[in-house]
């Protein structure tokens, strides 16, 4: 872990981070930095953590004689982008991040209450998230360099919220991701944690298994799946003490010019059973929030579509519908077989995706020898009675 080394604010070294911000790293280091030897490597370590923060963290990046930790934590920490949607699903006066890290999802808390309190066991990682503050102007961030559950017991006082993004534990490798194999272990202290506070918002990484996460925590009342241009970036989970009730869940697919949301609750998409078809004028593909919720008959239902076959997970009309996903105009429906395609449609080059298929991108790219690009797509997929059959689209 980097030292909170204040040298590397000097004005000079600054400007050098700045001019080599999109420099190759190793041949800057085999040109020569142009300072002492004992600030080199920090130096370095500043200029690739900038760098990373350009498109996930603009505020950090574009603001003067920011500190950056080592890469790793620009890596771990949530984006501007997630962080802002966080700060728009809490109320009250006060929130405690038991696990701070870089300090950005309390940096959107702080627009949003009164009193915030930032913990991390790192200390020299809360020095710098704290220093960072005071350059972007944020007075109401309490900082603890310990044990978050620790400080709360310590501190003893009600919240209105906690919030947790545990880290999953380096010995756990190829084992299936389980919140109990966290740190912290948030299933083992939840009943801790309500003594404090009737809100908990835990993040998760989005190769949590849903019906794992529902298993393991209690009072679970939103699951949120947060995208952003088409790729889940974590879950989110609220828990409300004493909750009982159907578990919502909501769905986001954030992108540079809107937010396609879709809700649904958990216990209702085993009970909705969605009409089949095959493909009509228009075909459906639910963004990647849609599918990692799971809401595979709830969305045909509350969109009124028709679904190609159980396990494809896409979708046909014959009015085009707004969806919160990818619309495309049928263009062309083959059996598939080399045959047909070069009868029916015959492109050599196409934006191939496959639902539902027994072959691969790869391996129809090979077969049919098709280049990727362009503006025509093809879907490789099963429809009723288990047909394997070639869509070909324009996206709308």
């Amino acid at each position: 872990m980097t030292s909170f080394n204040k040298e590397i604010l000097d004005l000079t070294i600054q400007e050098f981070i700045n001019q080599n911000i999109n420099s190759d790293i190793s041949k800057l280091a085999l040109k020569g930095i142009p300072f002492s030897d004992n600030l080199k490597q920090d130096i370095i370590t500043q200029i690739e953590s900038k760098k990373k923060c350009e498109k996930k963290l603009p505020t950090w990046f574009n603001s003067q004689n920011i500190f950056f930790p080592p890469k790793l934590n620009i890596e771990q920490t949530s984006s501007e982008v997630t962080a802002k949607y966080k700060a728009d699903i809490i109320t009250g006066n006060s929130i405690i991040d038991i696990t701070g890290g870089f300090g950005v999802d309390c940096y959107y808390f702080s627009k949003k209450v009164k009193s915030v309190i930032h913990c991390d066991l790192n200390i020299n990682l809360s020095q710098i998230v704290k220093y960072n503050a005071s350059i972007l102007k944020t007075n109401n961030i309490e900082f603890y360099a310990n044990d978050g559950i620790q400080i709360l017991k310590t501190i003893n006082k009600k919240v209105d919220w906690i919030y947790i993004d545990p880290s999953r534990r380096n010995d756990i490798k190829g084992k299936v991701f389980l919140l109990k194999d966290c740190l912290p272990n948030v299933p083992k202290y939840l009943d801790t944690l309500f003594d404090f506070s009737k809100n908990i918002m835990i993040k998760t990484s989005p190769i949590l298994d849903i019906s794992s996460g529902v298993n393991e925590l209690k009072n679970v009342k939103h699951i949120h799946c947060i995208a952003v241009n088409n790729e889940v970036k974590e879950l989110l989970w609220v828990l409300e003490k004493g909750y009982n009730a159907p578990i919502e869940i909501k769905t986001v697919n954030i992108t540079n010019t809107e937010e396609q949301h879709f809700n649904f609750y958990l216990n209702q998409e085993s009970e909705v059973f969605p009409s089949y078809s095959k493909p009509l004028n228009y075909l459906y593909e639910p963004n990647a929030a849609i599918l990692k919720s799971g809401a595979f008959n709830s969305v045909a239902i509350q969109q009124n579509i028709y679904k190609l076959h159980k396990h494809s997970h896409l979708y046909t009309s014959n009015n085009l519908l707004e969806f919160p996903g990818r619309r495309f105009k049928i263009l062309k429906t083959t059996d598939y077989n080399k045959k047909n395609y070069k009868k029916e449609i015959n492109l050599d080059v196409a934006n191939v995706t496959t639902r539902n298929f027994p072959e691969t991108v790869a391996q129809i790219r090979k077969k049919f020898k098709i280049k990727d690009g362009g503006k025509n797509y093809l879907f490789f997929t099963t429809i009723s009675k288990n047909s394997k059959i070639i869509i070909s689209c324009a996206k709308i």
